[in-house]
């Protein structure tokens, strides 16, 4: 996860988030959003005509009764993709990654899952918390997804590596100290 932000969904927030991520990059990228339209100016504004865009908007049937679904979710009747910018892969086009990325932060931090007693009061608390996770996510948690060993030759099947560790930048995932590290992200929204 290369920049991620705590605050609400504003454009000034969207604008915070999407000039770190730039800011990050080393090349031209592609990005889906859903169909939130304060995405549309954020981007125009941060990248310009050097990103490839694409907004996937989802229509969802109307809400049942409260009182017969208590959290389930509403079925999704269709599937808009609106091309914005560039040229997309339609292959990529999906917010199936950062739906799965709000899954593993829901399911990794307590903070974040219905009827819980772990939330936050003070938005400092919640923004440190959010950190560390990311921290963990990107340095240490080992990922079923990263299994070869960087440059073998052979189909041996290799234990999970942490992204740090998958790239040979380090040996081991564990000797990274905080001064190596850039512990402050964004500033959070007020």
């Amino acid at each position: 996860m290369p920049s991620w932000y705590v605050g609400q969904r504003t454009a000034e927030d969207a604008y915070a988030v999407l000039s770190d991520l730039q800011g990050r990059l080393a090349s031209r990228m592609q990005l889906s959003t859903d169909g939130h339209s304060m995405y549309l100016s954020a981007t125009a504004d941060t990248f310009g005509p050097d990103l490839d865009y694409a907004m996937v908007v989802k229509e969802f049937k109307s809400q049942p009764k409260p009182e017969n679904t208590k959290y389930s979710p509403t079925d999704c009747k269709s599937v808009t993709i609106k091309k914005v910018s560039g040229s997309q892969d339609p292959a990529h086009i999906s917010t199936s990654f950062v739906e799965r990325q709000n899954l593993t932060i829901r399911m990794s931090m307590r903070r974040f899952t219905r009827l819980t007693n772990a939330f936050s009061k003070k938005l400092e608390n919640l923004t440190a918390a959010v950190s560390l996770h990311f921290m963990h996510y990107n340095f240490a948690r080992p990922h079923q997804t990263l299994t070869k060993r960087y440059g073998a030759k052979t189909p041996r099947r290799w234990p999970p590596a942490s992204p740090i560790t998958s790239g040979r930048c380090l040996r081991s995932r564990y000797c990274l100290s905080l001064d190596q590290l850039q512990t402050d992200p964004l500033p959070a929204s007020q």
